[in-house]
């Protein structure tokens, strides 16, 4: 079948994808990773208000997400104007719009498997740890990471798998401008709306075998 498909339209997205999937993941990892390390301990009035917002982008339907990012970092927004103005960076039909949109759709998920992660290592070694003179950022170092990292790694994979079927929000910042902002979600329901059934084909079928490949990575890693 892919013999049968104009190469360019089949790899740009696929291509595109990974990268934004890649970057996605970074950007929501990292972020997670240092909010899921103060959640899992914190205790305050408001906390469930708080993560509630957290997990938000994990049930609101993509195309809200994707509107509420482009009212806030479009050019007629404060962020959109100081962005062009400092550092003559755009967001709206760009590559980093889409990169953007799938870290905000990726955190929730990675956000909830870092907390749980962390909340499962033992309170009284990292209570010990503490008595000895440690630092809140040597016990995460040196005790949490290692002990969690079944769930890092998991968080990582799932955060990377929902960043690469993102398509919703991405439509509504990123648009659909092929060599640029077409990602494999965006290509395949243009394809299908053009009437192009075998490259929707093809990447349909490399969308399943990457999300299959992730899923039974996932699996793997809570398992063992």
């Amino acid at each position: 079948m892919l013999a049968q498909v104009n190469s360019s339209s089949f790899w740009e997205p696929v291509g595109l994808s990974l990268q934004v999937s890649i970057a996605a993941t970074a950007i929501a990892f990292a972020v997670g990773l240092l909010v899921a390390w103060r959640m899992s301990a914190a205790s305050f009035y408001g906390k469930t208000l708080v993560e509630t917002v957290f997990l938000l982008p994990l049930v609101l339907p993509p195309s809200v997400v994707g509107f509420i990012l482009l009212v806030m970092l479009g050019k007629n927004s404060w962020i959109g104007q100081a962005a062009d103005t400092l550092l003559h960076l755009s967001f709206v039909f760009q590559p980093l719009g889409a990169v953007i949109a799938a870290a905000v759709v990726s955190f929730p998920l990675i956000y909830q498997t870092l907390k749980s992660g962390f909340q499962a290592v033992d309170k009284e070694l990292k209570d010990a740890a503490r008595s000895q003179g440690a630092g809140e950022w040597q016990v995460l170092a040196y005790i949490v990471l290692p002990l969690a990292s079944r769930s890092l790694q998991a968080a990582g994979v799932l955060g990377f798998a929902r960043a690469l079927g993102e398509f919703g929000a991405t439509m509504m910042i990123a648009g659909n401008i092929p060599g640029r902002t077409q990602t494999i979600p965006t290509a395949i329901y243009f394809a299908v709306d053009a009437g192009n059934l075998q490259l929707a084909w093809a990447l349909t079928g490399c969308t399943i075998l990457l999300s299959f490949g992730l899923l039974l990575i996932s699996s793997r890693l809570k398992n063992d």
